[in-house]
């Protein structure tokens, strides 16, 4: 199974003339105009003890020249192993319109406010299950699962406060690599290497 890729676009280096982060924000709103669902999914690899890596899909939740932000349990797995090794990769992937884009660095929290100003802003719905579920540690069943939730929402009949063990996480990045399909395999790859600053010190044409 393979696509040949025909985009009348052809990525070139002057598209990051504004930075890495006004392109990547282009590309999601392409992405939307596309019909792509939830063009702001990304898949977040980061790796354990043992140096095993794990892979699972986050929705980004902002994009700054300072770095990519999701939010999380920060008893999930993903947390726990970025506080081992605070470096993680994230691909938002989209083959509806023939691009993709990797993001590579060093993992932080954000402050806190940072985190509480996210919260107001979810659907009630989303903040009772950011209480109810215990993220990645085994549940008897989904029936425990909704008792949990019915507990919470008779708990918080109103606001609900942020999660003390909840919050976000900014992907600074090292790379940003800019992926679009063309004919014959001659994909365009465009990568761009980032200073300490946030500033890029390399744009640089890859080999498909």
């Amino acid at each position: 199974m393979r696509v040949n890729y025909t985009s009348p676009h052809d990525l070139d280096e002057s598209w990051l003339d504004d930075g890495w982060e006004q392109l990547i924000l282009r590309w999601i709103d392409d992405a939307l105009a596309g019909g792509v669902a939830e063009p702001n999914a990304m898949v977040l690899a980061t790796v354990d003890a043992d140096g095993r890596p794990s892979t699972r899909t986050v929705l980004c939740k902002g994009i700054s020249r300072a770095g990519v932000v999701f939010y999380t349990n920060y008893g999930s797995d993903k947390a726990r192993q970025l506080g081992l090794n605070p470096y993680a990769s994230a691909t938002f992937s989209w083959p509806l319109i023939g691009r993709q884009i990797t993001v590579r660095g060093r993992v932080e929290r954000v402050e806190r406010e940072v985190t509480d100003g996210y919260w107001r802003g979810r659907p009630r719905g989303s903040q009772l299950g950011a209480w109810a579920s215990d993220q990645s540690q085994p549940v008897a069943s989904r029936a425990v699962l909704e008792q949990q939730l019915a507990a919470v929402a008779e708990r918080f009949p109103d606001e609900i406060p942020t999660p003390p063990n909840w919050g976000g996480f900014e992907l600074a990045p090292t790379s940003v690599e800019f992926w679009q399909g063309r004919e014959n395999r001659l994909h365009n790859r465009i990568r761009v290497t980032i200073a300490a600053d946030g500033s890029p010190s390399a744009v640089e044409r890859l080999s498909p």
